[in-house]
């Protein structure tokens, strides 16, 4: 008996998983002119870190388990939210290292809000759930909890004007949200982004050694899109990045101009870090590991 008080407990004090509260994260398609923009909500696509809320934590995409400070949650509605730790334009390294770190430094926290764009367990159209959101961000009325400005856009030339000014601006580029479309776990052919060139993120699986300058570094990383294909990418890397490169597994992203006869990336380029592999060269960093890829990689040191 006193065996199975013992295992009771311990399966009562098991971390709670992402995956009881909230579904798979929607995935944004690319946007390709033609469909009638008006029919879409517009905002601006925010570089920040993926995040969503089950009503009482916060996870990443991946569903690593994100610490925030004492408070900065406090008074957020008990409904699941998804939205993006966002500290500004151009600041995605200070939210991504912001997010990492662990015991989480409340100083660097200030900067950082959720801003909202979805109610993953609301069964509406994004119309409806645009509504019921901006009803529970009022009442929350916090300051760390905000709704993305969503607008209405008349036809394609005046949706590539702001994307224009967006850009000028410092920002990313633009999400497209069809009014009528439902949330779905993965890619959704009802949530669309446009930008100024392409992008996408693949896995990281090997780090291949460096010629010439680079040698005794990082001369490319080997990576693994989710379908399975592999290509290299080897430019875009500062010099500290090419001596402490990506960790095997993971997720970087990648700018590219369109595709090969073959289906892979143009021209890819390294662009940043969007989901830290769990062994992290921070310190501070405590995430619970992530699965091997699919084939071994080889570190290069």
């Amino acid at each position: 008996m006193r065996r199975l008080w013992t295992l009771l407990l311990y399966l009562l004090l098991l971390p709670r998983t992402e995956a009881a509260a909230l579904p798979s994260p929607m995935l944004a398609s690319q946007w390709r002119d033609g469909p009638d923009v008006s029919r879409y909500w517009v905002s601006e696509k925010l570089d920040g870190v993926r995040a969503r809320w089950d009503g009482h934590a916060l996870w990443t995409r991946a569903g690593h388990r994100i610490d925030a400070p004492d408070g900065f949650t406090r008074g957020w509605p008990p409904q699941p939210l998804d939205g993006e730790l966002w500290a500004g334009r151009g600041r995605f390294e200070h939210a991504s290292s912001s997010v990492r770190r662990y015991p989480p430094d409340a100083d660097d926290w200030r900067s950082l809000r959720l801003m909202v764009f979805d109610l993953p367990g609301h069964g509406g159209t994004f119309s409806q759930r645009l509504a019921a959101l901006r009803a529970l961000v009022e009442k929350a009325a916090s300051p760390t909890l905000v709704l993305v400005p969503q607008q209405r856009i008349a036809d394609t030339g005046t949706l590539h004007r702001h994307l224009t000014a967006i850009v000028a601006a410092g920002g990313e580029g633009l999400m497209l949200h069809h009014q009528d479309n439902h949330y779905i776990a993965g890619r959704s052919s009802g949530l669309l982004k446009l930008k100024s060139w392409n992008d996408a993120d693949a896995r990281v699986v090997a780090h291949l050694p460096g010629k010439g300058k680079y040698a005794g570094l990082l001369g490319a990383l080997l990576v693994e899109r989710a379908d399975g294909a592999r290509f290299r990418i080897g430019s875009g890397f500062k010099d500290a990045q090419r001596m402490a490169p990506p960790a095997i597994g993971s997720l970087v992203t990648y700018r590219y101009n369109g595709l090969t006869r073959n289906g892979l990336p143009r021209f890819a380029r390294f662009l940043r870090v969007r989901e830290p592999a769990a062994a992290s060269t921070t310190p501070h960093d405590r995430r619970p590991p992530l699965p091997p890829p699919t084939v071994d990689g080889t570190r290069y040191r």
